[in-house]
């Protein structure tokens, strides 16, 4: 059999994203007939099939978080994602229904205790291109979420982070515009200024215009540290300082790196996305049966119930 000379965008989504979003949104109400509520699992569902009626993807991953407070960096750093909070007994309940409703609409999904959401991402991405190699086209990733550390992972011109509530999609050259670093370089960056949303220190007094500079000057992390010497001339407030700084607090720019760094090569056989092909990630037939039973289990109201089975069915008929 012949191959395709191309495959239609392949789509990995962050889920996190769209079920806390949904979580936390004053727009998005929903309880079952005990009154318990189900915000996060309604809109993250409303999410999905939106999603599906509108793109028709043939190819979609969706990545789940499952590793708050066990996963490797947190072996690296105690303090790294420090600022979260588990959920509680209701929203654990709705995390666990959210990976189980992929699959009644045709989607695989993924999780982890060990890694990232980012990391079932990151890998899934690698794995793909591999096979996009054989292709004349490649294959195009797409990666469904508003988290900009996420685009360290743009490496093809045709990939893109799509921030889909945003209605906005970057591409390498928005990436380069925006922060003045290159995707590949992201690791390197928040290594220097530090992300706060994720508990990462980077080095004080280091932020975005130093960190650019030195990031263009460079190129790495790694570079930056085998010139030192020359930093005192770069063109920046403070440079002669930097060096000095930079030096003091080397253990901890490589540690930021890390804990910013994607893993892309995850080869575990106990991580079934460490091994998924292209062909595993084909979108299937909605379960109308099970996604009725599913609704019933979790005491949708009928009213949530007939508007989530009506959207699943425009979505088969299209």
């Amino acid at each position: 059999m012949n191959q395709p000379e191309t495959v239609t965008p392949v789509y990995l989504i962050d889920a996190s994203i769209y079920i806390f979003q949904s979580h936390f949104s004053p727009n998005v109400e929903c309880y079952d007939q005990q009154g318990r509520e189900l915000s996060a699992l309604y809109g993250f569902t409303q999410f999905i099939l939106q999603f599906l009626r509108r793109v028709q993807p043939g190819h979609v991953a969706v990545a789940h978080d499952e590793s708050l407070f066990c996963g490797f960096r947190h072996e690296l750093c105690e303090n790294y994602k420090s600022n979260r909070e588990l959920p509680d007994e209701n929203l654990e309940m709705q995390l666990g229904a959210c990976s189980e409703i992929c699959a009644l609409l045709g989607l695989q999904s993924y999780a982890s205790k060990v890694y990232e959401a980012d990391d079932i991402i990151g890998t899934l991405a690698t794995r793909i291109r591999q096979e996009g190699e054989l292709l004349p086209a490649g294959i195009d990733v797409h990666i469904v979420s508003r988290d900009k550390d996420l685009a360290q992972l743009l490496a093809g011109e045709g990939d893109c982070l799509w921030d889909y509530n945003g209605n906005r999609k970057r591409f390498r050259p928005d990436i380069l515009d925006e922060y003045g670093v290159h995707p590949e370089q992201f690791p390197d960056y928040l290594g220097l200024i530090g992300d706060s949303v994720d508990c990462i220190r980077g080095i004080p007094g280091v932020g975005p215009v130093k960190a650019k500079e030195l990031l263009q000057r460079f190129n790495s992390l790694e570079n930056i540290y085998q010139n030192l010497d020359k930093i005192g001339d770069l063109p920046l407030r403070g440079a002669g300082r930097l060096a000095d700084l930079l030096d003091e607090h080397r253990e901890l720019a490589a540690l930021s790196k890390v804990l910013a760094t994607i893993v892309c090569n995850v080869e575990d056989p106990k991580e079934k996305f460490s091994e998924v092909k292209l062909d595993g990630l084909q979108t299937e037939t909605i379960d109308e049966l099970e996604l009725g039973k599913f609704l019933e289990h979790y005491q949708f109201s009928a009213a949530d119930r007939n508007r989530i089975l009506s959207l699943s069915r425009r979505i088969q008929s299209a």
